[in-house]
């Protein structure tokens, strides 16, 4: 896969604009970048994070009560810091502030829980074309994956409007492309490109599991949606 930056980036929804607001760059330190509007009433509240973004996707709508995701827990490096400082956002989601180099850690980790370890990794390792790593981890860009076998894990809903952690995205420089060879590597079908403005194309592939996974052609990142 063509990356046209080594970070993945992660999304929440949330109804708690200003308890996230203050828990995400209060106690975590993240800094806020700005506000994309994505229709039917849902602010994208973004967030700089060792060159990956988080995004607190903000809901004016009740969100619908959804069973979690596999996306389980956020870690992010932090200069300075001991050890490890665990923490949990306002809606529940696990967080954990870590030492540079924390098992391999140099920007973000992202946990995730799957329901069969071999075709997680032929997912996100073949499908995707990610790097595999020690001790069951991939390596999306300087991104660490950490896959966990559980046995309790139900599918991902087929939507994504419920509060938690519901999808990660990878930026990459052709959309249709890297959409199309995810398909015929195995992944499947989550939706297909389409294009916001003279900003981003963008598709979404989802895992064996369900998550959800954005693929994005972003032209400040690639110059062009071409």
């Amino acid at each position: 896969m063509d990356l046209a930056k080594q970070h993945l980036d992660i999304g929440l929804y949330t109804n708690r604009r200003e308890e996230q607001l203050a828990f995400w760059q209060g106690e975590v330190g993240l800094e806020f970048d700005h506000v994309g509007k994505l229709g039917r009433g849902i602010h994208q509240l973004r967030h700089h994070m060792n060159g990956s973004i988080l995004k607190i996707n903000h809901a004016r709508d009740p969100l619908d009560q959804l069973s979690p995701s596999g996306y389980r827990r956020l870690s992010i490096a932090k200069p300075g810091l001991a050890g490890v400082q665990s923490l949990t956002d306002p809606d529940g989601n696990a967080v954990d502030l870590v030492p540079q180099g924390h098992k391999g850690i140099a920007g973000i980790g992202i946990e995730i829980a799957v329901s069969d370890l071999a075709a997680a990794r032929q997912f996100w390792v073949g499908a995707l074309q990610f790097q595999a790593g020690p001790d069951d981890t991939v390596l999306a860009g300087d991104t660490v994956l950490f896959l966990q076998q559980d046995g309790n894990v139900k599918s991902t809903p087929d939507s994504m409007a419920g509060a938690g952690y519901r999808y990660t995205t990878v930026q990459i420089h052709k959309c249709d492309l890297e959409h199309a060879g995810i398909l015929q590597r195995g992944g499947s079908e989550g939706g297909p490109p389409r294009t916001i403005g003279t900003t981003t194309r963008y598709s979404f592939v989802r895992d064996p599991d369900g998550n959800w996974i954005e693929v994005s052609q972003r032209a400040q990142l690639t110059g062009s949606l071409d």
